[in-house]
């Protein structure tokens, strides 16, 4: 006579659940998130070597989660959501504390923060006016990270020089990913 089913299964379910969520490539993500409390710490102090260090192992979390996920088939819905909200705190943070320390002019903090907004506020709308609800990121969003990282990183290494390049170079591929991301999400509206 079969076992009816009760708590051990449900018990064995949650198990494996907590298992698919919590694993090697979320808690790399969730590395990242805590580290970014120290590298603005450090900025503020005026370590910037030290900042750069940690920044670099946010960065160094950032490479491995993705791979550790594809490799090993660890992705889960939690972690796709949780990567670019780990990235977004590692620069907003970073860009805030390099503006209050004086190294990045407030202008730059504006545009980045205001593009963030504005993509959360049109993501939003479509969601409350359209059944899309996927807005995966796009080539020119990878860049526009990719280059703000860098910039960051210049200027916390005190290069000035290079820095003042990759500020505007920031800027331009915020505004640009901003207006990509429009046009793109502008198609996928019309479609639904």
């Amino acid at each position: 006579m079969p076992r009816p089913e009760g708590p051990p299964a449900a018990s064995a379910l949650h198990s494996f659940e907590m298992t698919r969520l919590v694993n090697a490539a979320n808690l790399l993500t969730l590395l990242r998130i805590v580290l970014v409390p120290f590298v603005i710490l450090a900025i503020l102090g005026g370590r910037h070597i030290l900042a750069l260090a940690l920044f670099a192992g946010a960065a160094l979390t950032d490479i491995l989660d993705g791979a550790v996920a594809r490799r090993f088939h660890l992705a889960t819905p939690a972690g796709v959501w949780l990567d670019p909200v780990a990235d977004k705190c590692l620069l907003s943070g970073v860009f805030l504390a390099l503006a209050a320390a004086g190294t990045v002019p407030w202008w730059l903090v504006g545009i980045i923060f205001g593009r963030d907004f504005y993509l959360l506020a049109g993501a939003a709308t479509v969601m409350l006016l359209t059944p899309v609800r996927k807005f995966p990121p796009s080539i020119w969003g990878k860049v526009c990270t990719m280059i703000q990282a860098v910039t960051a990183a210049a200027c916390m290494a005190g290069n000035v020089g290079d820095a003042r390049v990759m500020l505007w170079l920031s800027a331009a591929f915020t505004v640009w990913s901003g207006i990509h991301y429009t046009w793109r999400t502008i198609q996928v509206a019309r479609v639904h």
